[in-house]
């Protein structure tokens, strides 16, 4: 998990995530097109997200696609978020839905 956290402190490898999650499975050429990094951050960067297991790659002929892997940051948001504020969230909710006045029926 410290791998996790220490790739999610770095501004642009978050803004490499979020690129990913708006359209997933994109090659280095796409992810550095849409970004204000050089090639060799953008590579760098990648390694490092591969790393704490956030990226999956497949290479499909000569080409390496990327792709978002949400399971380490749903496993902080259970170990880190969920067991501390699950109760205060769940009302939360529930009174965000009363105000706006959705029902259940």
């Amino acid at each position: 998990m410290d791998k996790v956290f220490k790739a999610l402190a770095d501004p642009g490898r978050r803004q490499l995530l979020d690129r990913l999650h708006a359209n997933n499975g994109q090659t280095l050429g796409e992810l550095c097109g849409c970004l204000d990094m050089s090639r060799q951050a953008v590579t760098k960067h990648l390694g490092l997200l591969e790393e704490a297991n956030l990226v999956a790659t497949i290479w499909r002929g000569r080409e390496k696609l990327h792709y978002l892997n949400p399971v380490p940051i749903l496993e902080i948001a259970d170990r880190w978020i969920g067991k501390y504020e699950r109760g205060r969230l769940r009302v939360l909710a529930e009174l965000k839905k009363h105000l706006e006045g959705e029902t259940d029926g």
